[in-house]
């Protein structure tokens, strides 16, 4: 009987320390944390596509996203602060194109204007993680850059 019952405990903590990890994991969904800024527009088993929108000076909370492709819509002068602290400023341009390995981080707007983007998640681990190996940002022509904004701009009306 007390070995039974130290089997139940053990169920138990178990049974928590997973309901725990796997709340913290949704908790940082920027959808769900930061829906002000972000707002899901399309998702299947594949990916995760995200409108991304700031405000003058607006600021998020930390959250995580998956490896993917942010397409800037409109200017934007942000400041970006990992999980460590440590800070990354950026000048965007629309049109631009940056592959992201999975991170997390919080934003901040520093501009004047509003910012807009759509951030394309891969949602499957094994080719987030391959696809993280072979990261770096890359440049779009631009007859590519102005189908990409016609398009997403498109979408969002």
């Amino acid at each position: 009987m007390v070995v039974r019952n130290s089997v139940y405990r053990l169920l138990i903590c178990v049974a928590s320390l997973i309901s725990i990890f796997g709340a913290m994991a949704v908790a940082q969904d920027p959808t769900k944390t930061e829906p002000t800024h972000y707002k899901l527009a399309f998702e299947n088993e594949y990916v995760q596509v995200v409108n991304v929108h700031y405000g003058p000076h607006e600021k998020s909370g930390l959250h995580a996203h998956p490896g993917g492709v942010v397409v800037v819509l409109t200017a934007g002068h942000l400041q970006f602060t990992d999980e460590n602290g440590k800070t990354h400023e950026v000048f965007a341009k629309p049109g631009e194109a940056r592959w992201f390995p999975p991170f997390k981080h919080k934003v901040e707007n520093l501009g004047e204007t509003s910012y807009s983007a759509v951030y394309i998640g891969i949602k499957n681990k094994k080719l987030n993680s391959e696809a993280a190996l072979t990261g770096g940002e890359f440049e779009m022509d631009e007859q590519t850059k102005k189908l990409v904004a016609e398009a997403l701009l498109a979408a969002m009306k």
